[in-house]
């Protein structure tokens, strides 16, 4: 199988989705005559580069970030710059595989409706979407507590590599849970309103100069 893969997040190759990906496709090539290429869309001046990928594809998977119960722009504008592609009879056949801060899925699932009208729209046979949550800070969690996720991964990649689809039972239960359990829920809201719960995130907005702006509403109609 030949597989073009598309990386969408803005943290490009030192992202939660790079590290996904690697142990995804680190079983897909343990399947014999495999092969895969890997773009990276914060590239943004490749664009006309990704459109002739994508046109010359035969198996693709977009993977991405959830960013604000959507999808970052550098995606959209992606998805955007394949319009002349609709309906092409030769597109490929599209997988997506979607991550995020939040531990319940149901934030997702609204964006997982909107990939499969997309690939329906695109002419493209849909393969499905991968969805995890929870995963900011992974990059620095202890070896034992990443072990099962990224097995899980690397099993989606070999079996998708054999059979070119995502297994149904490996997905249901990496996008566990789907909600939150009532306690845990109040709990979390609880902790939304304390500074430890914050600091996180505050140091990522002051990281990136953005801190004084974390209130600013730019689309807000006056």
């Amino acid at each position: 199988m030949r597989l073009t893969v598309f990386n969408g997040s803005p943290r490009g190759k030192n992202s939660n989705t790079q590290l996904l990906l690697e142990h995804f496709l680190r079983g897909f090539m343990t399947i014999g005559g495999n092969t895969y290429e890997l773009a990276y869309l914060n590239h943004v001046r490749d664009m006309d580069k990704f459109v002739n990928m994508f046109r010359e594809a035969e198996h693709v998977l977009l993977a991405f970030p959830l960013y604000t119960d959507c999808m970052p722009a550098i995606v959209k504008a992606f998805i955007e710059s394949l319009e002349p592609l609709c309906g092409r009879e030769d597109n490929p056949e599209i997988g997506f595989m979607m991550q995020g801060g939040f531990p319940e899925a149901i934030h997702s699932r609204y964006v997982e409706k909107y990939l499969e009208k997309f690939a329906s729209r695109l002419g493209c046979r849909y393969v499905g979407t991968i969805i995890k949550g929870g995963c900011e800070g992974i990059q620095t969690r202890p070896a034992k507590k990443t072990r099962k996720l990224f097995e899980s991964f690397y099993q989606l990649g070999q079996i998708y590599g054999e059979t070119g689809l995502f297994d149904k039972e490996l997905v249901h239960k990496l996008a566990q849970p789907e909600r939150l359990p009532t306690p845990l829920a109040i709990i979390f809201k609880l902790l939304v309103k304390t500074r430890i719960f914050t600091s996180y995130w505050d140091n990522l907005l002051r990281e990136n100069d953005a801190y004084e702006k974390r209130f600013d509403k730019p689309y807000r109609m006056k």
